[in-house]
Order: structure tokens, then C-alpha cells, then sequence
């Protein structure tokens, strides 16, 4: 039976189980989107007729659950309903100026940004990154609001991206890009400045890491941290010498590069969460930062809780591509 979806001075079905996003998509329209799975809120919308299913506005801040934005990726509509994008005022896009692109390794890019005007963040956070009105990524920011005067971002190509690609091959120095308000919650809080803190992360997940780690330094955080990075191989792993750099500047801070599918000296042989879990298999009191492969954050964090962290201490930001 469905529902009807109104969007863009047109009607169109929506199927029992189909969420907003996917009839929309399926019926020709242009909406932008990133993840599919509620995280990132790039699809964001505002409800004009007809109530978002709670699911929907999960994650959201209640200003904007008041004025019925929703995110239709995550939207199986119990009612018709009449949709619109969310207006640029609602989302505070920023324009940021593109001040320098640096490969990091054969795969990942490391771009700077300097917004117009204010711009407030935390490192760890995402922003979402648009080309145009349809094309849209979120990308963790592996700055520091103390410490840098730009927003740094790590972009992995990805074969077939519509958007990283793009990024890499044809973005230059002095471009205008369009990005959203920070977002997330991955990110550091001085609540306990002597907690152990264990960081891990796969591929471009070092980047709010990076962020992350150097942002509780700052803080003055004095308990011990422990970052593991991971990758398959060693042209695929980055950062190697600056974070040797950072451990060998502060007696609390301990980083073990990880390679699953080679081995070569100074790094360990394995997949960064099971080597990190081997070393610390009782993480009571401790907080945990988690990034990259969804698959390793997901399986982490349950591993993360049994080995005695609270829940509420696990902070987890699962790269899911589109």
C-alpha cells in the first residue's frame, strides 16, 4: 500500500517498507545523502505535512525535532507526507576557502580549509562536504580550534566516488566549498584529565584521532594514551613519523602502527582492535575513541564494554561510505 511523499511540487509512492530517501531517489529526484544509515545528516529535511517517524529524528537536536527536520534516510512513513530540504539558515553552511592539498600517501590527501568567518568545532567532529546541491560526503576534522587556524581534512579516494575523486584530481588551492555546521560527538572532554584514554582507528579513521589525541594534550590531559592505527599494508598507513614525534614529546603518550597483511619493522602484525584488546583486556575506568572500518568499530565496542569500560566512555564515529 505505501504512502505518498509530495516533494518538489510532485507526488510520489513510497513503498511499505521504503524510507523517504530511497523512493525520492527511485522516482529520479536529486537529494543529497551520504552514509544511508543516519549518521552523518547530510539528507536532512523538514517535514511540512505529516509526522517523521521517530526513528527519524534520532540524534537530533530537539530545535530541530520541534520543527519536524527529520532524516529521511532513516524515515519508513506511517502517514502521506510533504517533504522539503532543509534551507541553508537551518544547516549554518559556512563557504571556506581550499588553502593547501598535501598527499599524505598514494591514497589519501590531506586538505585545509579556511572558513569565512566563524566557525566553531571541536577536533573530532565531521563536517559535510558538498560539490553541489546533490553531492555531498562527511569528512572527519583532524584540526585543533586551539592550535590551528584552518580545518584539516583527510580525504581517501575511494574507486568510483562521486565525490573523493574530484577532490583529489581536480579541487585547487584558492577553490570555495561549501560545508556544513561541525557535527558528532567524538570528542575529547576534560571530565578527567588522569583517565586512560585508548584510541583506534583504520585508515582515514586517524584522522579525528589525530585530532583527538592532540586536542586532550592541549587540554592537559595527563593520564595515559594509548593510539593504535591500522591498515593492510605499509604504503597504505600515514602520519607514522609526526605521531612517533608526539609519543617521543610526552611520556603519557603511547602509538603502535599496525599492518595486518605484512610485516616490517616497527610496526605490529595484525589488526589494530585485536592487538589493542590483547594489550589492555581490562579497560574498567578507561574511555575509548573508535574510527574508521564499521565493521572494527562495531565488533570493538561490545568488545570495548565486556572488558569493563562503561558504555557512556566509548565514543565511536564508523566510516560508512556511500
Amino acid at each position: 500500500m505505501g504512502y505518498t511523499i509530495h516533494y518538489n511540487g510532485k507526488d510520489y509512492d513510497c513503498g511499505d517498507t521504503e524510507t523517504v530517501l530511497d523512493a525520492l531517489l527511485r522516482h529520479g529526484e536529486s537529494v543529497p545523502y551520504s552514509c544511508k544509515a543516519g549518521v552523518c545528516h547530510s539528507c536532512l529535511m523538514q517535514a511540512l505535512k505529516g509526522q517523521p517517524t521517530e526513528a527519524s529524528q534520532a540524534g537530533l537536536k530537539e530545535t530541530l525535532k520541534q520543527r519536524n527536520f527529520f532524516l529521511p534516510c532513516s524515515c519508513v512513513p506511517q502517514v502521506d507526507m510533504t517533504v522539503a530540504l532543509a534551507g541553508e539558515a537551518e544547516l549554518h553552511h559556512v563557504s571556506a576557502e581550499v588553502i593547501d592539498k598535501t598527499p599524505l600517501n598514494a591514497h589519501i590527501m590531506r586538505v585545509r580549509l579556511r572558513p569565512e568567518g566563524e566557525f566553531s568545532y571541536h577536533a573530532g567532529q565531521f563536517v559535510n562536504f558538498f560539490r553541489d546541491e546533490s553531492v555531498v560526503r562527511s569528512y572527519s576534522l583532524a584540526s585543533v580550534p586551539a592550535l590551528e587556524d584552518f580545518l584539516e581534512l583527510h580525504v581517501q579516494r575511494l574507486p568510483g566516488g562521486q565525490l573523493s575523486p574530484w577532490i583529489h584530481d581536480q579541487l585547487a588551492v584558492g577553490d570555495k566549498v561549501m560545508l556544513s555546521e561541525a557535527l558528532g560527538d567524538c570528542f575529547y572532554t576534560r571530565r578527567d584529565p588522569a583517565q586512560p584514554l585508548l584510541f583506534i582507528g583504520t585508515g582515514s579513521g586517524l584522522a579525528p584521532l589525530y585530532g583527538i589525541v592532540r586536542d586532550a594534550l592541549q587540554q592537559g590531559h595527563r593520564g595515559p594514551i594509548y593510539l593504535y592505527h591500522g591498515t593492510r599494508s605499509r604504503e597504505e598507513i600515514y602520519l607514522v613519523d609526526e605521531l612517533r614525534e608526539l609519543a617521543a614529546a610526552h611520556d603519557n603518550v603511547h602509538y603502535q602502527p599496525c599492518l595486518s597483511r605484512e610485516e616490517a619493522a616497527g610496526f605490529a602484525h595484525g589488526r589494530a582492535n585485536e592487538i589493542a584488546l590483547e594489550r589492555h583486556p581490562d579497560l574498567k575506568g578507561w574511555r575509548a575513541y573508535l574510527c574508521g572500518n564499521p565493521n572494527m568499530v562495531e565488533a570493538s565496542k561490545k568488545k570495548i564494554f565486556l572488558a569493563g569500560a562503561a558504555l557512556g566512555d566509548i565514543f565511536a564515529d564508523a566510516f560508512v561510505h556511500s
